[in-house]
């Protein structure tokens, strides 16, 4: 395997090469997690790895609780398989806290505050209710505790990351939050060697070819925790070194050989890009700047072709909101064939977002 096939495998891995997945909860699970602070793009990045998908479709998993999006690791939101939300939050969420502890003591977010804060969510959920963040923030007013300043999100994030809450269906456009054990029926439990065998497993089959340094900086694990995660599944996985790098992929199946790659478009934070300590195989490095403008952590869409990141691409909906634009943003000129592709690759997203779709070229 050369380092210019690394990208396709992983295409191949991700489930974007072939989109075969069933359902939502297939894709999430096959990956172990789905990034999902931009909710518009994480529909897309689940519904490009299933032949058959629209917005409505991965939102009806949601509502129906096979899907939930909440804050598993890194400090970020993922959408997560139901049945691996309580492990997956046992074994990560409050990893890495040192950064988040400092900003609470700026918010003046005490053990005080938080008691008091848990107290006045349980009684505005319970019984099976689910409020928007401006509802609670509300809740929280009339308890006395002041949401203003980004205390209400540090609250209401500290709180999904420790298991009480986790969010439920959109409401009036806004994500509803619920008492995470109402949501969510009970669900097997794992030890810790367990969950980091699990998650090991699930990342390297779902994101591999994949190194250990990938791994450990995907989960936010500590480098011996994510040494023993790899060694547990070493007999399940294969290895491949790359010019003097390691990486391992699944065992239990290959990228078929007639296996046809193409172009595709990815949504901002996609699992192709952020899956990934080092982008290099995919990306070169002098555009790096130009996924994450001004490094302020916010990932633009990118349009990928034969496994490698080629530039980045736009939409705009018109003004009667039936019909999406696409302007595409190559870093070099796209050759005819990828053109074409990319032309291909519109018509699919808009079929996704059952719209029409135009290309306008710059």
């Amino acid at each position: 395997m050369g380092t210019f096939e690394i990208g396709n495998q992983r295409l191949f891995y991700q489930g974007v090469l072939e989109a075969n997945s069933e359902n939502p909860e297939q894709v999430v699970a096959n990956l172990g997690a789905v990034q999902a602070q931009d909710y518009a793009g994480a529909l897309w990045a689940i519904g490009l790895r299933m032949q058959h998908a629209t917005p409505a479709l991965v939102e009806k998993a949601a509502a129906e609780k096979s899907i939930v999006r909440t804050w598993p690791m890194r400090g970020t939101l993922h959408f997560v398989a139901a049945r691996d939300v309580r492990w997956m939050l046992k074994l990560l969420a409050t990893r890495g806290m040192s950064g988040v502890t400092a900003r609470h003591k700026q918010l003046e977010l005490d053990d005080e505050v938080f008691s008091r804060s848990r107290d006045v969510i349980i009684k505005a959920l319970e019984g099976g209710k689910k409020l928007t963040r401006p509802e609670l923030y509300r809740a929280l007013e009339d308890g006395k505790i002041a949401p203003t300043g980004q205390r209400g999100i540090h609250i209401l994030g500290w709180f999904s990351r420790h298991g009480l809450l986790c969010q439920g269906p959109y409401r009036d456009k806004q994500p509803t939050f619920a008492l995470l054990e109402e949501w969510l029926p009970p669900a097997r439990e794992l030890d810790r060697e367990e969950a980091l065998t699990e998650l090991a497993k699930r990342f390297f089959e779902g994101h591999g070819p994949a190194t250990l340094a990938d791994f450990e900086r995907w989960a936010g694990l500590k480098t011996s925790e994510a040494r023993r995660g790899l060694e547990a599944v070493k007999p399940e996985l294969r290895q491949e070194d790359i010019a003097g790098q390691t990486y391992w992929l699944s065992a239990k199946c290959e990228m078929p050989e007639t296996a046809k790659t193409g172009v595709y478009l990815l949504p901002g934070f996609d699992e192709f890009i952020l899956g990934y300590k080092d982008r290099t195989a995919v990306l070169d490095p002098q555009y790096s700047e130009r996924i994450v403008p001004g490094g302020n952590g916010m990932f633009m869409s990118t349009i990928v072709s034969n496994g490698r990141v080629v530039g980045l691409w736009k939409r705009a909906a018109n003004a009667k909101k039936d019909k999406i634009t696409i302007t595409p943003v190559p870093f070099t000129s796209l050759t005819s064939d990828e053109k074409e592709g990319l032309e291909i690759a519109a018509v699919r997203y808009g079929r996704f977002m059952e719209m029409k779709v135009g290309v306008v070229w710059p």
